[in-house]
């Protein structure tokens, strides 16, 4: 039933489209006018909505699919103690309360816990509620090759930056060398990325307050948002090395318009991508909402729009073929803005330490009663392939 309420709402999603579409078409080689703005923007509005309400159907979906993939097997043992074993909501719950220790490991890739009492298998919400918020509030944990280690010592990473070449060689003749060339390593290390956060006691001991999904949201969307925007446009400097630092250009915009990019300049940011690259599973663009509205609009010299949405849950829009991502930390279309990028994103490699780190302590707030929470997580991230894996559009000069 879940699949067929999906459905109906990617359908709705296309049927506003096709309403916008027409509205467009109407106003070609002129201005909208303010009834046509309306619409478009109403229009706009709905399909976020269901673009939001679409995704967490298929959240939903994939959670139900996973806990039973995981519970399939398991049967009770009859000898067990009478004793009925702690849910997730609880287990979590006495960790908040001081009563299971201290600190709490996430454990990011894992959808269940072993309880020592009875060997059973305990599904646990809040760790996918932590890793679904950090992944929701930016694509970059979701698009990039992820290496998770032990440890935090320097991780180098090695890369080529040119082939061997082939060449004809003629009979008896003695054939000649060419090696590829190893570029120099990509070093990642681990910064740690971490806050505190208060909650009273009263707020703890309130059976009526969903402290679980207080924590596992607040704590998700605070290290993403930040994960995201280093990822994206961190300087190196301190921090990560975000993508869009180290892309190739493809190309610059015309001047004079305020960097904004035509149908084909975005033909052209494809074709300055290697097809090697092209090619290849993860290939796609990146740029902020407010630039997806703007492709949303642009047709090529067949008067084709360039923007197709999706139609199949779970499945992203495409722009000329390729996958499209939102980006919030992408820049916004300007002059000399990278406001656009194109390529393989997998080739920026993000390490993260261990697991996402949640310790408790009664001690630090004593005088106000206050329960204290810390969150860490050490991360850091490249792009690994800077010979033209991915490359980016800029605003031309104004």
């Amino acid at each position: 039933m879940s699949m067929s309420i999906a459905q109906r709402l990617t359908e709705q999603r296309a049927n506003a489209r096709e309403q916008a579409k027409n509205i467009i078409d109407a106003a070609e080689g002129r201005a909208f006018s303010g009834e046509e703005q309306a619409s478009l923007d109403a229009i706009e509005v709905d399909m976020v909505d269901l673009e939001t309400r679409i995704a967490g159907i298929i959240d939903a979906e994939q959670r139900a699919r996973d806990l039973d993939a995981k519970l399939a097997g398991y049967v009770p043992t009859v000898d067990a103690p009478a004793e009925a074993p702690l849910t997730a909501d609880a287990e979590f719950r006495s960790f908040v309360r001081g009563e299971r220790g201290k600190s709490f490991d996430v454990k990011a890739e894992s959808r269940d816990i072993t309880k020592a009492s009875t060997g059973a298998p305990v599904p646990t919400s809040f760790y996918d509620q932590l890793t679904v918020h950090m992944v929701q509030v930016g694509p970059m944990l979701q698009l990039a090759t992820v290496l998770n280690t032990a440890g935090g010592e320097n991780l180098q990473v090695p890369r080529t930056t040119a082939f061997s070449t082939a060449a004809i060689t003629a009979e008896g003749t003695a054939i000649s060398e060419s090696d590829p060339t190893f570029g120099a390593f990509v070093t990642l290390g681990a910064f740690k990325y971490s806050f505190i956060t208060q909650v009273s006691r009263e707020m703890v001991e309130d059976q009526g307050v969903d402290v679980l999904g207080f924590l596992a949201e607040q704590t998700g969307v605070a290290l993403g948002v930040r994960l995201n925007t280093d990822f994206t446009v961190g300087t190196g400097s301190g921090q990560p090395r975000g993508l869009m630092i180290d892309t190739t250009l493809g190309v610059t915009g015309a001047a004079s318009v305020a960097g904004a990019f035509s149908a084909d300049n975005l033909i052209d940011l494809v074709y300055s991508v290697n097809q090697a690259y092209r090619a290849q599973p993860g290939c796609g663009f990146q740029m902020r909402d407010a630039s997806i509205a703007s492709t949303r609009k642009l047709k090529d010299s067949s008067g084709r729009y360039l923007f197709e949405p999706s139609l199949q849950a779970g499945q992203p829009d495409t722009l000329l073929g390729f996958p499209l991502t939102s980006n919030p930390d992408v820049a916004a279309v300007a002059a000399l803005a990278r406001s656009v990028s194109f390529g393989l994103t997998p080739k920026y490699f993000v390490r993260q330490v261990g697991e996402v780190r949640l310790d408790r302590s009664d001690e630090f707030a004593f005088n106000a009663d206050l329960i204290t929470f810390r969150a860490s997580v050490r991360a850091d991230g490249a792009l690994i392939d800077t010979t033209g894996a991915v490359r980016h559009l800029v605003g031309g000069a104004a």
